[in-house]
């Protein structure tokens, strides 16, 4: 779990690097190492508890840091989705970078999508307010929770521009 929480340390980074906002940019930093420290405590904390003899304390400061990582890695994620939507830098061709901002974008692309149908809806209100669908947008989080590890997102638009914007190509 440690080193998975590491996998989004480097996600976040990859997205800081190549978001057009300073603020979401320093944001997602901010996560980002935060779930470094804590992914830290974590493997130091399993790495000690397996070898030294089954307490209980040692139990609940696993399963607490455990819990801390998950938050952390959740703000990570949020923290992307709000550089995602200011809009990324388009990174180096056939790079790790340009699979992630792929990713990113799809899940803009999805929440945008999904946004423009919810317009959509005619439906009012008894004060004439448009009614949502019970359905809630799209996440990073669900997106990453619908991934399987052994398989890698291959982006399925043409690349943008040279001197374009990621966002650009998919407006």
């Amino acid at each position: 779990m440690a080193s998975d929480g590491q996998v989004f340390v480097k996600f976040g980074h990859i997205i800081a690097k190549h978001c057009l906002d300073k603020r979401c940019s320093a944001e997602l930093l901010c996560a980002a190492e935060q779930t470094h420290t804590i992914s830290s405590q974590l493997s130091i904390v399993a790495r000690v508890k397996a070898v030294t003899a089954e307490s209980k304390s040692s139990s609940e400061l696993l399963v607490s840091n455990a819990q801390n990582l998950i938050q952390a890695v959740l703000h990570v994620l949020k923290a992307a989705e709000s550089a995602c939507i200011k809009g990324l830098r388009q990174p180096p061709p056939d790079s790790e970078e340009e699979e992630v901002a792929a990713f990113c974008m799809h899940w803009r692309k999805n929440l945008l999508w999904h946004r423009a149908k919810e317009s959509l809806n005619s439906d009012r209100d008894e004060l004439g307010l448009r009614k949502t669908q019970a359905r809630a947008e799209p996440t990073l989080t669900a997106m990453v929770q619908e991934q399987s590890p052994q398989i890698k997102y291959t982006p399925k638009q043409p690349k943008a521009i040279k001197g374009h914007t990621i966002m650009d190509s998919h407006l």
